[in-house]
């Protein structure tokens, strides 16, 4: 039996299905941002200190835990480190130390400790896309995730951040950001 020879009913319903899936493989395109402003130059943004407020979202939306961060941001040459300092909304704190290294044309690389491998990223007008595999401690365990951010720089004071988490290509959390730079 062909495609064709189907009744009409489940044809519509496969050329449906077939439509949300391909939909759902599609991702967003850095590029999209060429013409954005104000660039995004993360020597320039990540320079100096600033704050973060953030929650995380499961796979449903619920929002199982808020965070801010503290940052300070430090640049010579090509090379920068970003300090961050997380502080839970159930008073656990954690520390993450990013090496980053601007390797020019808007491709940006990091380490950090919690990282496995380097993560790499690229600008275009606004916007960053950040990906990485982070190991994530869960009640007594580590798992390795990866993290592919979206950030958007709305003013020279203001970038938001999207992150989708996922294990395996199945996604299992969001985290988003908003991101307040304090001095230069």
């Amino acid at each position: 039996m062909h495609l064709s020879d189907a009744p009409a009913l489940p044809r519509r319903w496969l050329l449906a299905a077939a439509a949300v899936l391909l939909a759902s493989c599609a991702s967003q395109q850095l590029d999209t941002y060429v013409s954005e402003r104000p660039v995004l130059d993360l020597k320039t943004y990540f320079n100096g200190r600033l704050v973060a407020h953030g929650m995380f979202q499961d796979r449903s939306g619920q929002v199982v835990r808020r965070f801010v961060v503290e940052m300070t941001g430090t640049w010579s040459g090509n090379q920068g480190v970003l300090d961050e300092r997380f502080t839970y909304s159930d008073g656990k704190t954690e520390r993450r130390v990013w090496r980053l290294v601007d390797e020019g044309n808007g491709r940006y690389r990091g380490t950090a400790d919690d990282v496995v491998g380097e993560a790499s990223g690229r600008t275009s007008g606004n916007a960053l896309n950040w990906r990485y595999t982070l190991r994530l401690p869960v009640d007594g365990r580590v798992y390795e995730v990866q993290f592919d951010d979206w950030m958007y720089l709305i003013d020279e004071r203001i970038m938001l951040n999207r992150a989708v988490m996922s294990k395996f290509g199945i996604r299992l959390g969001e985290v988003t950001l908003a991101f307040t730079k304090l001095s230069p």
